[in-house]
């Protein structure tokens, strides 16, 4: 077995290798940029080396620097977790020819199963099921589409070194099939350093279900049962789930034996997962071959209690697989949830600064100590006042959590979104929030295209509606009550003026446009030990007790008995005064006052915000790599004007109305920060 090995990669992966070389007892390298100087797991490592400048091109991506780094520490292994270098055949040939292990399958595996082209032919002559298409890298746009009308409309493009959702467009006819062809091949030269795209048929309705593989070195190939990764937007995955609630027992059978098969016929060794698009009556085509592990492992993780990132390791090693199919379990329902830095509320735009506020729920479950427990495990690579930089993806942390069912697991889901904190930048818990409560997802009734279908005007707060949506006045009036009696506890006080507590308030939820809600409450003086009362709102009343203090954001307590967890604190955008309550993906902003203050105010003249409609302000920090337009250009609603790339994604500013350029005042490769003008419209 090893005694040391090197983690090529960053971020909430590293750090979840880390954790189990460190329960086997092997010692670790870190490998960091100059923007992860400070990172979580250069903290973790046993040890650490600077690579490069913060562009992955410049360090994490050049294989000369990771090897060298190897050396110099006298690592005899590297794991190269997921993307950068994980699947690069050449990267991987290299640490054999340099006497360094490779944490992952052997060189031609990776090259067989890396182009996507081949990998079909592969696949087809291994006994796959294969979806239909062309197979051939096609030169120009004009035979994209072409070849789009004769396999039939709607059509998926994709490049072939693609991945994570990138180099992937879907065209439903032939404008969209030669937009999307150079999109799709520009994206893949820029991500991959390979333009080659095929196009194959687009299945309605499909689902995404993928199938974990582990084979050794000795012939072994087992499966590890099913994920559901069909919960998607803009085909990055968002929640995954194992195992599916859709496919029968024949299907994953069937699946997993060809999984197997595919992994044979290319003398697999390590793990893999094999990835499928299943339509609505459980017909199955190969997708591609991911030759790493997967974002998604956990779930595996959780129902067959097997630590994946170990079985790598020992793999490497030259051991067997300690067990057979027939041994695989599958225990109870695994569900994890994606937290990335960006949001929600503003179309997903990236968001990057410094973390404020960064506390997890409380774990039971822990990387690298899988076992059967039910429970709820965090894999982050952040940490409390660590900085989210703009130079990698939008992921910092991933939420598992383990129940008897599927009923539970998303019970116990929803509960630790409302303990997350993230505080400093934006996050996508509220939308994580709305996808578990929508009744087609309880239901189990979805499909590829669920949340463009489902939000396809965007998501807006109105699209997270609680379900006792007075329980958020109720906790406002808790806490704002709460802290009276603890101003009218302190001493000093100028008869006359101290402080009274009062019975009776006004929450005043702040909306748009100057549209509030006024809701009137009586707070019943505490009762029993300090931290209990009884709110009535509405002819309600909630029986609220905690014991959280004052200056906590995560507040934990009952109403009316049943636990709950939300989030509380002071000061909002809107009003300094204001109290932002959090639950169940539903925020409010509330200011608590006298009944007679709340009367006042709404005799307060609302302030409209300055137009900014002849204004393209960038939305996020980031680099312009593109302005379309020219001054005096007439530009019509909907036409690029501007295209900036942020955590390694494009994105495209679309003119909101039609009007003729006045002026362009950044210049492409200028590097922009929020709401930093781009161009100014007559």
């Amino acid at each position: 077995m090893f005694t040391k090995i090197l983690i090529a990669n960053r971020g909430e992966i590293a750090c979840r290798v880390i954790a189990t070389a460190h329960k086997m007892g092997i010692q670790t390298v870190a490998v960091y940029s100059e923007a992860d100087k400070e990172a979580r797991h250069v903290q973790l490592a046993d040890e650490a080396v600077l690579i490069g400048p913060a562009p992955s091109r410049e360090s994490y991506l050049v294989a000369d620097k990771i090897i060298a780094a190897a050396k110099a520490t006298g690592a005899q292994a590297i794991h190269p977790g997921y993307g950068f270098l994980s699947e690069n055949a050449e990267f991987s040939k290299r640490c054999e020819d340099e006497g360094i292990a490779f944490i992952g399958p052997r060189h031609f595996s990776i090259a067989a199963m890396g182009d996507k082209i081949e990998s079909k032919k592969l696949a087809g002559a291994a006994g796959v099921n294969c979806i239909p298409g062309v197979n051939d890298a096609i030169e120009t746009a004009d035979k994209a589409v072409e070849i789009a009308k004769g396999i039939g409309y709607p059509v998926m493009i994709k490049a072939s070194a693609g991945g994570g959702g990138k180099g992937l467009r879907v065209a439903f006819n032939d404008k969209e099939a030669f937009e999307g062809f150079t999109s799709c091949r520009n994206e893949a030269r820029n991500s991959f350093g390979d333009d080659r795209v095929f196009i194959e048929k687009f299945v309605e309705e499909p689902r995404h279900i993928e199938i974990q593989v582990l084979g050794d070195s000795h012939g072994n190939v087992v499966y590890l049962n099913e994920r559901e990764c069909s919960i998607q937007r803009r085909h990055q995955k968002v929640i995954e789930e194992a195992p599916s609630p859709f496919i029968s027992e024949a299907t994953r059978k069937a699946m997993g034996e060809q999984a197997v098969q595919l992994a044979k016929a290319v003398k697999y060794q390590s793990a893999g997962t094999v990835e499928f698009v299943v339509g609505k009556d459980q017909s199955f085509y190969f997708l591609e071959m991911n030759t790493r592990l997967q974002v998604e492992h956990p779930v595996t993780e959780a129902i067959t209690g097997l630590d994946l990132v170990e079985q790598m390791i020992r793999v490497a090693a030259g051991e067997k697989l300690a067990f057979g199919q027939a041994d695989v379990k599958r225990n109870g329902w695994s569900i994890e949830c994606r937290i990335n830095a960006e949001d929600p509320f503003r179309n997903f735009l990236p968001s990057t600064g410094r973390l404020v506020r960064f506390q997890t729920p409380t774990q039971t479950m822990f990387q690298g100590n899988v076992q059967d427990l039910y429970g709820v495990r965090v894999d982050t690579g952040v940490q409390d006042g660590g900085e989210i930089p703009m130079f990698y993806d939008s992921m910092i942390a991933k939420l598992i959590v383990h129940g008897k069912d599927r009923n539970e697991a998303i019970a116990k889901m929803r509960e630790a979104l409302n303990g997350f904190v993230i505080r400093g930048i934006s996050s996508n818990i509220p939308f994580q929030a709305a996808l578990l409560a929508h009744p087609r997802f309880v239901s189990g009734d979805f499909n590829t295209g669920f949340i463009a279908e489902q939000y396809s005007q965007g998501f807006r707060a109105e699209d997270v509606p609680h379900d006792d949506h007075d329980f958020l006045a109720a906790l406002a009036a808790f806490v704002r009550r709460k802290s009276r009696e603890r101003a009218a506890g302190l001493s000093g006080q100028l008869p006359g003026y101290d402080v009274q507590v009062g019975q009776d308030y006004a929450v005043v939820e702040l909306g748009k446009e100057g549209k509030n809600r006024y809701v009137p409450v009586h707070v019943d003086e505490f009762v029993g030990k300090h931290g209990e009362a009884r709110i009535a709102v509405n002819g309600k009343t909630y029986a609220i007790a905690s014991n959280s203090r004052l200056n906590d954001i995560r507040i934990v307590g009952t109403c009316n008995g049943k636990p709950f967890t939300a989030q509380v604190e002071r000061g909002t955008l809107k009003n300094p005064l204001a109290l932002q309550v959090q639950h169940n993906g539903t925020r409010i902003e509330a200011l608590v006052m006298s009944p007679r203050m709340a009367e006042l105010h709404q005799l307060m003249p609302y302030k409209a915000p300055p137009d900014l409609s002849k204004f393209v302000l960038s939305p996020m920090p980031g680099l312009l790599v593109d302005v379309a337009v020219t001054p005096g250009q007439k530009v019509q609603a909907g036409e690029r004007v501007a295209v900036i790339e942020a955590m390694k994604m494009e994105n495209v500013l679309f003119a909101a109305a039609d009007g003729v350029v006045k002026k362009v005042v950044a210049a492409k490769g200028e590097s922009l920060t929020v709401d930093q003008m781009i161009v100014e419209f007559e």
